[in-house]
């Protein structure tokens, strides 16, 4: 990455950063030159993910959802360094019938998903704001593009998510600050892969819309996710870049 991507003396925080697309996407920010901070709410597992990085890599141990922390969070990553990136991975999920859904549940999700992503977002967006610079960048989901049953609260976080971003790249522009987003289709994850294992025709599914054929990696999000912060996308703001094999516009 570092070969066509530098991004030596910025400072990464990626929340979410110890399993799945936010441990690929912070192993490639480091590949690319960053000093990079994990942020999980589980101290053994940033413990063993640290193990992959550099010397330069951090972790700090926080649930996104509790705003008391989140505000705590900010701090302390910037006594690390000035937070250049940040990248919002973390979220929940909850698949039920949408009528069997509680709205303790679906209040779940959305602390999480969506106003704890904005919480962090606005308190690391103050500090990037005095230096006059920063690159942003949201995961959202293709629940977002097109319904996909069974999931109303994650839909609805993803697409108050989906809004966000236009919304912030429009206000934080002036302070030369970039805010997108990414659309991961369906990724290749320890966790999809036990799905499609006990489900053969929800795979079959999956791959007879997506039209390259076959389900994406984690290190396919991150490359694209390494991108969209870096300087190569200078002029890329308030956009989302669905990494989907082209699900979103198969069928």
């Amino acid at each position: 990455m570092s070969d066509v991507i530098d991004l030596k003396g910025q400072h990464a925080l990626v929340t979410g950063g110890g399993t799945g697309l936010g441990l690929a996407t912070a192993k490639a920010l480091d590949r690319a030159g960053a000093n990079v901070t994990i942020v999980g709410r589980r101290a053994d597992v940033l413990e063993r993910a640290l193990q992959d990085f550099g010397p330069r890599a951090r972790m700090l141990v926080g649930d996104i959802a509790d705003l008391e922390r989140v505000r705590d969070l900010a701090k302390e990553a910037e006594r690390i360094s000035p937070v250049s990136i940040l990248i919002n991975n973390a979220g929940t999920h909850h698949k039920d019938d949408t009528l069997a859904t509680s709205d303790a549940k679906f209040k779940r999700v959305i602390n999480t998903n969506l106003i704890g992503t904005f919480a962090l977002t606005r308190e690391v967006a103050r500090s990037m704001k005095e230096r006059s610079g920063g690159s942003i960048l949201i995961t959202t989901s293709m629940t977002a593009l097109f319904g996909i049953p069974y999931v109303a609260a994650y839909t609805a976080s993803k697409a108050g998510l989906q809004g966000l971003v236009m919304e912030l790249a429009v206000e934080l522009g002036e302070f030369g600050i970039r805010v997108n987003a990414i659309a991961p289709g369906f990724i290749e994850t320890d966790l999809n892969r036990d799905v499609f294992k006990k489900d053969p025709e929800r795979l079959k599914k999956v791959l007879s819309r997506t039209p390259l054929g076959r389900l994406g990696t984690p290190e396919e999000i991150a490359s694209a996710a390494v991108f969209l912060v870096s300087p190569k996308a200078a002029f890329i703001t308030g956009a989302c870049l669905p990494v989907d094999g082209g699900a979103a516009i198969g069928f």
